[in-house]
């Protein structure tokens, strides 16, 4: 149950980003509430996955699926360059994460 939180949690990570991104410096009310709601529901659920898992696996899971998320959706939605050197990090990124998961059991 704690690794669903935290996949929610980081999933959260990436629509608190991206609405972070629309609000311009927090001057849009709407992405501006939006991004609150997502990072206060984001840390309850990174919060509440620390109850069972590791500090290190879930804060670094939480970081990395929102990274890559966010990564994605500046790509995908945002029309932000996808060059070679970003796709191996985000690579690398996702790599990490299945190590960690692999060594917390």
């Amino acid at each position: 149950m704690a690794w669903i939180a935290l996949f929610f949690a980081g999933l959260l990570e990436i629509v608190w980003a991206y609405t972070m991104k629309l609000s311009h410096g927090f001057t849009r009310p709407g992405a501006t509430a939006v991004t609150l709601v997502a990072m206060i529901a984001s840390f309850g659920l990174l919060s509440l996955s620390m109850k069972t898992l590791p500090l290190g696996a879930a804060y670094t899971v939480w970081t990395g699926v929102g990274a890559v998320g966010a990564f994605l959706v500046g790509v995908i939605v945002l029309g932000e360059a996808l060059t070679p050197m970003r796709v191996a990090a985000a690579t690398l990124i996702v790599s990490g994460l299945v190590l960690m998961k692999l060594s917390s059991g």
